[in-house]
């Protein structure tokens, strides 16, 4: 055993225990604990939760390495997941927690009146969160796989294990206080490294203003090797594809299931809105530092990895490329790696830069906690969300309304379980890199939840049969989009499968609309209920008119 395996297992099995005994002491013991951690969480520790919740896999480990083989285009990613929490934390997060529901679903078919759309809803949500799940245990998979030097499909599987055991047993409250933790954990393990690359590449260690100058240097080295220059727009992608990707990454921000759950564990509107401030801070830490962290691990590959003998390469090589996730190939036979001869998966990047920057056993090892912080974090969020869609949506609410609270919370434990498993599967041989598999679960949810959430709070009008007709046709555009782009039979304007939530949701807000107007309008409850939720709490819509304490 090295020195960095006992590290880095250290860590981690330090950090695993502190996850459990948290989880083991927040233990849920009722369905409202389960599903909301009991309404009580304060709004700066929840903007920690939302933090964790939100950056998953694919943002600590997948979107440095985005960002660095895309360059300027890689930035769609941090602005459109960034700028989604605006549009929640403004336009839905606020209404939908004064509507004091559980979960995504049961609004909507609360709101609408309507059994159908409730379960609509429901698969829609499991659809997403799914979807999503896999980004997860794949990126699991290639912690664990560098951490035991084992292939990156068999740590996705040990992934499984102990991410199914961690989100059953504590529920929504449980995920809550661990999620504070894990953001903790898993900033400090992102921000070290950047800190120490900026120190040692420019002598400033605030990176986010000293990275500037290496990209300026990358320029100069991409013209010498007479690649495309890393801070050119649109050099491998369009415009379009760029606005799309922009779009779709926001109103799916707004629109995910799981992310939305997470304001109905606080006790108030006002209490909502310092949530989603709290959570822009925590996250605006990890956004602004991901192009620096790119733009220093394109630099030091360039400058020492590549242009060197191939049997003189770093030691750290040699384990990546044990897990599939690094190829090296002398193709021109001269025994130089060039850099066109040096592939490298774009998950990898955040894991292998303290290695790759010869930053220590220790910081090596932390990351490592790190990551795996990330993944289960958000892993924990997605399953809770596909377990209430199915326990409490679907099982309690429309198959076996006197279920017993017993019942409930043991359908949910096992829907987690299940979901783990099957995602896991999948997960074995994923169908794209991290982020590009959780720009589908975003493309998903801008063409279903966002469209029903935004017209369902700020249009009175919208009915049962329009969100259901417009969540259907949603659904269906944005997953054929995302299958016909991916297998290469059409795109429109050079957008491509990752922006597809655009064609989404312009088809779900249509549909939504012309079937609403063409069928009969809401109940006069319904409407007022959707009137009364865009005023604060102490404040209400009665008659017409706005009350306050009770009285006009």
């Amino acid at each position: 055993m090295d020195l960095q395996f006992f590290v880095s297992l250290s860590i981690i099995l330090a950090t695993f225990a502190l996850y459990i005994g948290i989880a083991y002491y927040n233990k849920a013991t009722a369905t409202s604990d389960f599903y909301v951690a009991g309404r009580g969480v304060p709004p700066i520790f929840n903007g920690m939760a939302i933090g964790a919740d939100w950056m998953s896999a694919a943002s600590f480990i997948g979107l440095a390495g985005t960002v660095m083989l895309l360059g300027y285009n890689g930035l769609a990613y941090i602005m459109g997941w960034t700028g989604g929490y605006l549009l929640l934390t403004f336009l839905l997060a606020p209404q939908l927690r004064k509507y004091g529901r559980y979960t995504v679903p049961e609004f909507i078919g609360d709101r609408y009146e309507s059994h159908s759309a409730r379960i609509i809803a429901a698969i829609c949500t499991i659809v997403i969160s799914f979807t999503y799940s896999i980004g997860q245990l794949s990126g699991s998979g290639v912690v664990i796989g560098r951490l035991f030097e084992i292939n990156a499909a068999t740590g996705t599987m040990i992934g499984v294990v102990l991410i199914a055991i961690y989100a059953a047993f504590g529920g929504m409250k449980g995920i809550t206080w661990t999620q504070v933790a894990q953001y903790i954990i898993l900033i400090i393990a992102y921000l070290i490294p950047v800190i120490f690359m900026s120190l040692q590449l420019t002598g400033n260690p605030i990176p986010w203003i000293s990275y500037g100058n290496i990209v300026n240097e990358l320029g100069a080295l991409d013209r010498e090797l007479g690649v495309s220059e890393y801070f050119a727009p649109y050099s491998s992608g369009s415009k379009w594809q760029f606005l799309a990707l922009l779009f779709t990454l926001m109103a799916g921000t707004a629109g995910l299931p799981h992310v939305i759950v997470r304001f109905y564990t606080v006790s108030t509107m006002k209490a909502a809105r310092w949530s989603g401030a709290w959570a822009l801070l925590f996250i605006g830490l990890l956004y602004l530092s991901a192009p620096a962290y790119a733009a220093f691990s394109r630099f030091i590959l360039m400058k020492k990895v590549a242009g060197q003998p191939i049997d003189q390469l770093p030691a750290w090589t040699e384990s990546w490329v044990n897990t599939g996730k690094l190829k090296l190939a002398d193709t021109n036979g001269d025994g130089i790696l060039q850099w066109a001869e040096l592939i490298i998966d774009r998950d990898i990047v955040v894991m292998a830069t303290p290695e790759i920057a010869n930053l220590g056993v220790f910081v090596i090892g932390l990351v490592a906690a790190g990551a795996m912080a990330a993944a289960l974090s958000t892993a924990g969020g997605l399953l809770i969300a596909i377990s209430s869609s199915f326990a409490h949506d679907i099982y309690y609410r429309v198959l076996k309304p006197d279920a017993s609270e017993k019942n409930r919370l043991a359908v949910a434990r096992w829907t987690i379980v299940i979901a783990t498993v099957i995602a896991g599967i999948v997960a074995l041989d994923p169908p794209g890199a991290i982020t590009q598999i959780v720009a589908w679960a975003f493309a998903l949810a801008s063409g279903t939840f966002f469209p029903a959430l935004l017209l369902g709070i700020w249009w009175k009008r919208s009915n049962a049969q329009g969100v259901t007709a417009g969540m259907i046709v949603g659904l269906a555009v944005t997953l054929a989009y995302i299958f016909a782009a991916k297998a290469g039979v059409f795109t429109i304007l050079g957008i491509i499968d990752t922006g597809a939530g655009v064609f989404g949701a312009a088809a779900a807000i249509i549909t939504n609309i012309v079937v609403s107007l063409a069928t009969p309008a809401p109940s006069l409850k319904s409407q007022e209920e959707v009137m009364d939720l865009r005023y604060p709490e102490q404040m209400s819509y009665k008659d017409g008119e706005v009350w306050m304490n009770d009285s006009k």
